[in-house]
C-alpha cells in the first residue's frame, strides 16, 4: 500500500480531476496512479458526489458577501485559545499511546477555509464536545462540533483502530436522516487533526456516527453520553 507522502502530489489533483478540469499529462498520470492506489480511488469516490452537485449551484440565489461581525477579533482570539487547548490535549494523548489521524477530504477542507472568517453570527450555538462511551478496550473516539453558516465543522479524534483504516463520518439529524461529513485514514503517529464538514446545522444534529471499517459507533449530541456498537452492515444510508 502506498504511503500518504508518496500520494501527496496525486491527492492534490483529485479535486480538479473530479470536476473534469484535469487534462494532458497530468490527467494521464493521475489515471495511471489510480489504477494501483486504492487509497486515492476511495478519496476520489468521496469527492465525486460534491463535484456532481456543484453545477446545480445557482449564483442568482446567493446573497451579498457577509460583512465581518464587530466581535470578529474576539472570536479569532477565542478560536486560537481553543486550538492551543486542543494541541495540549493531543500532546497528552501522544504520551499515552500516540495520535492517529488521517487526511481531510478536499471539499471539506475547502469549505472550512472559505467560511472560517465570515461564517456564522455571534448568536450561534456554542461548540459541542462529543465523547463516545462503552467502546472496545484500546479504542477511544471523541469529536468537537462547531457551528458555521454552511453547517457544522467536525474535529475528529480516533485512537486504537488498525493503522490504515478508512474512517467515515456522518451527522445524524431529526428522524434519523444521515448527512455525510467526509472520510479520513487512520495512521499511527500522524500528528494532524481530522477536520471534516457537514451541511447539517449543529442545532439539528442528534448524533455523530463513525464507521471504522469493521464497526460503526454512534454518540448522541445534546444528550447524556452513550455509544452504540452497530454491526458494519447496518451503517447509515
Amino acid at each position: 500500500m502506498k504511503t500518504r507522502n508518496e500520494c501527496r502530489e496525486w491527492r492534490e489533483l483529485l479535486g480538479a480531476y473530479a470536476l473534469g478540469h484535469l487534462e494532458g499529462d497530468e490527467r494521464a498520470g493521475l489515471e495511471a496512479h489510480l489504477e494501483g492506489c486504492s487509497g486515492c480511488r476511495e478519496e476520489l469516490a468521496a469527492l465525486a458526489p460534491v463535484a456532481r452537485m456543484l453545477p446545480h449551484a445557482d449564483p442568482a440565489h446567493f446573497g451579498p458577501a457577509p460583512q465581518p461581525p464587530p466581535e470578529l477579533g474576539q472570536r479569532i482570539a477565542a478560536t486560537i485559545a481553543a486550538e492551543k487547548e486542543r494541541a495540549q490535549q493531543r500532546q497528552r494523548r501522544r504520551l499515552f499511546g500516540g495520535l492517529a489521524f488521517g487526511g481531510v477530504a478536499a471539499a471539506a477542507a475547502a469549505a472550512v477555509l472559505l467560511f472560517f472568517v465570515f461564517g456564522g453570527s455571534g448568536g450561534e450555538d456554542p461548540a459541542q464536545q462529543v465523547r463516545f462511551a462503552n467502546l472496545p478496550e484500546g479504542i477511544s473516539i471523541d469529536a468537537t462540533l462547531e457551528p458555521h453558516a454552511y453547517g457544522t465543522e467536525i474535529h475528529m479524534y480516533v485512537h486504537g483502530v488498525p493503522s490504515g483504516t478508512l474512517c467515515k463520518v456522518w451527522l445524524r439529524g431529526p428522524r434519523g436522516a444521515s448527512y455525510p461529513a467526509g472520510t479520513f485514514r487512520y495512521r499511527w503517529g500522524d500528528d494532524s487533526d481530522a477536520v471534516l464538514s457537514s451541511a447539517l446545522d449543529l442545532s439539528r444534529t442528534r448524533a455523530v456516527v463513525v464507521d471504522t471499517g469493521t464497526r460503526t459507533f454512534t454518540a448522541p449530541v445534546n444528550s447524556p453520553v452513550a455509544a452504540l456498537d452497530i454491526p458494519n452492515e447496518e451503517e447509515p444510508t
